[in-house]
């Protein structure tokens, strides 16, 4: 029997990254300049490949939005944990945790679907050039990406939906710097079956699937790279191509890492810490694996700012 009335819980209270006063600084203004370095670097990218005419191309089209998409990401989560740290608070609100959830899974799944779209054109590009401007038109890219928004859309209001099923105790203490939907289900009060069967569920759809799908693009691709006899364009080539893979590696690899880390140990420290990794992190280093790796990029990137020194 229920010893109070669960459902008017108002906010969760966030325990963050350290309880120690002494680390708060420090935290505020490293993830201040992780944050402020995701924004400038991804906004640099949408402005380099919309600004010239060389990258307007669907590899660098579907780069546009992977950088827009990272800016939210990052923007869901870090910051209202600034906030938290600034004014001394643990507090955020029942309506504001939904929006978190809601938005986390929307981008972190976009991110997922753009990275398997991204080697899907790689592939198309590579290994099938003579229909790759047939099948890769603007149209196709655009409801590439147009698909991806409505599938995460609704992927994410369901999980929403669900959690608004659920009854919480006063003042719930969440073990995490913002609302992760793992975290959620583990202090609800009430039963959480059908939430935990359509967290694996999506799980297993939006990774596996998409996992399975960008390993075997990148199979076929690089082995027709070593097949390429023209040495200049090979090295070009996985050049761009490991720019790609060296992202894909981070996002997947350290979101494995989260949920195998959670695993073992559960409602811990270290699961929100290794948490920072792929959500934080990852979009932060986007902007310079792709500027420093890809020879267009960094092309387009000295045009685009050679007017501006000029000025100076």
């Amino acid at each position: 029997m229920e010893a109070e009335n669960h459902t008017d819980v108002s906010e969760f209270l966030l325990c963050g990254l350290s309880d120690d006063p002494d680390l708060q600084p420090l935290l505020f203004g490293l993830f201040l300049s992780m944050y402020l370095v995701t924004v400038l670097g991804n906004l640099l990218i949408i402005l380099t490949v919309s600004s010239d005419a060389h990258l307007h191309t669907p590899m660098y089209f579907f780069l546009l939005n992977l950088s827009f998409v990272d800016i939210c990401f990052t923007s869901s989560t870090i910051p209202k944990m600034l906030v938290n740290i600034n004014t001394h608070s643990k507090d955020i609100s029942y309506m504001g945790c939904l929006a978190q959830v809601y938005f986390f899974i929307m981008f972190g799944g976009l991110d997922n679907f753009l990275l398997t779209v991204m080697a899907y054109d790689w592939f198309m590009a590579i290994c099938h050039p003579l229909h790759y401007t047939v099948i890769m038109n603007p149209l196709f890219c655009g409801l590439l990406v147009l698909m991806s928004w409505f599938i995460m859309f609704l992927v994410a209001l369901v999980n929403v939906l669900l959690i608004l099923r659920l009854t919480f105790s006063l003042e719930t203490q969440i073990p995490h710097f913002f609302c992760e939907l793992a975290q959620i289900l583990q202090v609800a009060c009430s039963d959480t079956l059908i939430n935990n069967i359509c967290l694996y569920l999506w799980a297993v759809l939006l990774g596996m699937f998409p996992v399975m799908g960008i390993l075997y693009s990148y199979s076929k691709t690089v082995s027709s790279l070593m097949r390429m006899s023209s040495t200049s364009a090979k090295n070009k080539a996985f050049s761009t191509c490991g720019s790609h893979l060296c992202v894909v590696c981070l996002f997947y690899g350290t979101g494995l890492g989260v949920y195998l880390s959670s695993a073992v140990t559960p409602s811990s420290q270290s699961s929100a810490i290794a948490s920072v990794m792929y959500s934080v992190v990852t979009p932060m280093l986007n902007p310079f694996i792709y500027s420093l790796r890809n020879q267009d990029v960094k092309g387009a990137l000295g045009r685009l700012l050679r007017p501006a020194a000029s000025c100076l």
